[in-house]
Formats: C-alpha cells, structure tokens, sequence
C-alpha cells in the first residue's frame, strides 16, 4: 500500500502539529542516533522503544541523540506513514546529519512475513553484532523477506548519518505485543520484561 503523502511537506498541509502528529527531539553528543520515523499509533511501540534505548544511562555515563515522529490521533495514524526513504521532515534531518551512524526502529505489521526482529541497512558489521546479541537473548532474528524492507538504499532514513550506512530493526508486531501490556496507547504505558530486556541488549551494543 503506498503512502498517503509523498513528504513531510504534503503532510503538514493537512495534518495539524500537536492533534494529529507530534516530534520528539533530543541531541546528545553521541555518535549514535536512535530513530522511530513511525512512532506513536503509525507502528505502535516503536517510539516507546527508541525513546528508552537513547534515554541517559547515568550509571554508564551514556545517551543517544533521539528522535520520533508519532502519529496521535484517535484513529486514521496509518495515514501518517511516511517510506523511509522519502522521510523528509526537518528536524529529523539537522539532527541525525550530526551522527555518525543513525539506528531506526521499526515495527513489522504482516504475520505472513514471519515473526522476530528483520535486521537490516547497510552497516553489516554493526547489523550481525546487534543480531547476534539479540539471538543470544532468546530474540529470534532474520532478514525480511520483503526487498523494500531491507534497508538497503542509500536514501533510507538509516543509512544518511555521517557514516552513510546505519542500522534497521524491523520488529514483528508480536514481538512487540510481548513488550507492553497492549499496543493501544494505554497499553503502551505499561511494559512488560521483554521491552527491558530488548532494551538493555541493544544498548549494550551500542554503548
């Protein structure tokens, strides 16, 4: 299914900043960026995760730059999903072009296309390290299936870092219900030990 706006500039004519969609942004003198493009109820879940992977480790004196751009409205969040490599909007541009390398969290809606975490984008090195770790939890990791949702183009959100080639993790929807009490923005509220423990396995990568 194609997008209903082809850039972030055809969306904010018609959808209102603050009711239908709000930007969460946070710098950090880090080489790392951690992404939700689809956060709030677009891939729900996503932005809970990113937020608390890039959130301040004081103990471990690390924090990732951090950005999402969720969808909140009632209903009709769908409508706000911009492709990766189209993904426009501002401030996610300034913000990740001053990280070396740019992590995005996705979420993976079709059960037919198997269930787990799709590593992809074009830094491998860092993708089989991320993989590897998460296997070793109990994580089931895998490529997707589908082409599109590799990560692989050089204009894909993940890969425009300083670095030009980041990391994407497309996460099945059920590993996400396995996360939260529910994927309903209630439920999102509150966590189950998978969110914390998929947490703390890929800060331990990238920290």
């Amino acid at each position: 299914m194609s997008d209903k706006y082809a850039n972030f500039a055809e969306l904010a004519r018609k959808e209102v900043a603050g009711v239908d969609y709000r930007i969460v942004a946070r710098r950090a003198t880090s080489s790392f960026a951690i992404v939700a493009p689809h956060g709030g109820g677009i891939e729900p879940g996503t932005s809970e995760i990113a937020n608390a992977v890039a959130e301040s480790d004081l103990s471990a004196g690390t924090n990732f730059s951090f950005y999402t751009f969720e969808g909140i409205k009632s209903e009709g969040n769908k409508d706000l999903h911009i492709t990766s490599t189209n993904f426009d909007e501002p401030i996610c541009i300034s913000l990740i072009k001053t990280a070396e390398i740019i992590i995005t969290i996705h979420g993976e809606h079709s059960d037919e296309d198997g269930e787990g975490v799709f590593v992809g984008g074009l830094n491998k090195r860092l993708g089989q390290r991320i993989g590897a770790a998460l296997k070793a939890a109990g994580i089931t990791v895998g490529t997707h299936k589908n082409p599109k949702l590799q990560g692989l183009e050089a204009n894909n959100l993940c890969n425009r870092g300083q670095k030009k080639a980041g990391v994407q993790l497309e996460l099945s929807q059920n590993v996400r219900k396995q996360m939260f009490a529910s994927l309903t923005r209630e439920g999102r509220t509150k966590t189950k030990p998978a969110f914390r423990r998929f947490v703390e396995v890929l800060r331990s990568v990238i920290a």
